[in-house]
């Protein structure tokens, strides 16, 4: 990196209930290469429960300031007060259950020393996992930013690993308070079409995340990115994905059962496949069933559609 480029960064991180995740999360930040007072850490607690509030206040990181957001439950609302108490111009964005690696902060803020970079866009790696949920997510690259930034409608970085120019929230507006899903594709859009910023992809500006463990967390997750389908949808008129019917739910089953499992089975006897391997199917019709799921039973709230404006003097 050169040397006369250390611009200053505010790090801003929602956190819910984190008190599981928040001590490897503060490690991971104590660990960075960039120049440490070049930055300020801000942990938002949305209304925890739990131990949060006491990890956070209790932490050994240099310029790490604690806030709390509890008027409104979403992840974008404690985002927002992020943005509006920063003090550098250039924000990364995280979240409480993501591990930044060493170089992260300083492969994600190269591409600013390009004028007409307004995003940089980090990429997601999954932590090592144990369970077959975990190791199944890994191989699909479930996280990974190579998906959405090939959107067919618009490009767009995950608040897991981006970083953003403060000053465009000023032409756009911050993320949209009431929205619970999706408003990272949201601000993207905004941005990218609204605006003449460009974006950059960062393949070594890396956070792991660790994927979900049950079937209960893997179908919120996927219930998740079914509304988040529907209110993009309803937003920017993106097209609603196709539903799984049930005559391809039957098709699918029956041709698993038929083909995919004898000769993965065959397979496994030889030591050319797994029992990740063998549950792809069934796992996928799962995660696709619990986003028809979420697509078609949500609607936008009409709160949701609320931009709040961030004033140059904020």
């Amino acid at each position: 990196m050169n040397a006369s480029f250390f611009p200053q960064v505010s790090v801003i991180v929602p956190v819910y209930n984190g008190e599981e995740d928040l001590p490897e999360l503060l490690q991971g930040f104590r660990q960075q290469t960039y120049p440490s007072d070049r930055l300020e850490y801000l942990i938002v607690d949305n209304g925890s429960c739990d131990r949060t509030s006491e990890i956070l206040h209790s932490a050994d990181l240099p310029n790490l300031k604690p806030l709390s957001q509890t008027q409104i439950q979403s992840s974008y609302a404690a985002r927002n007060l992020g943005i509006k108490t920063a003090q550098y111009d250039i924000l990364a964005f995280t979240d409480a259950d993501c591990r930044p690696q060493p170089q992260w902060l300083e492969n994600l803020i190269k591409p600013f020393a390009k004028p007409e970079i307004g995003l940089s866009v980090g990429e997601i790696i999954a932590l090592a996992g144990t369970t077959l949920l975990e190791q199944h997510a890994d191989r699909q690259e479930t996280l990974s930013q190579k998906h959405t930034l090939a959107n067919a409608f618009c490009p767009y970085g995950q608040t897991a690993n981006l970083a953003v120019r403060r000053s465009i929230f000023e032409q756009v507006g911050l993320f949209r308070p009431y929205l619970t899903t999706g408003g990272d594709a949201d601000m993207c859009w905004r941005i990218l079409r609204e605006t003449d910023w460009k974006h950059e992809f960062v393949p070594d500006a890396t956070v792991k995340h660790r994927h979900r463990r049950t079937l209960k967390e893997l179908q919120k997750q996927w219930y998740r990115y079914g509304e988040s389908n529907r209110y993009l949808h309803q937003l920017h008129g993106v097209e609603l994905m196709r539903p799984l019917t049930l005559k391809e739910t039957l098709y699918r089953t029956t041709r698993w059962m038929l083909k995919e499992v004898p000769m993965t089975s065959a397979k496994m006897l030889l030591g050319r496949a797994d029992i990740v391997d063998l549950v792809n199917t069934p796992l996928g019709l799962y995660m696709f069933q619990a986003r028809t799921q979420g697509q078609k039973f949500s609607d936008l709230p009409e709160n949701a559609r609320h931009i709040e404006p961030l004033s140059p003097n904020s």
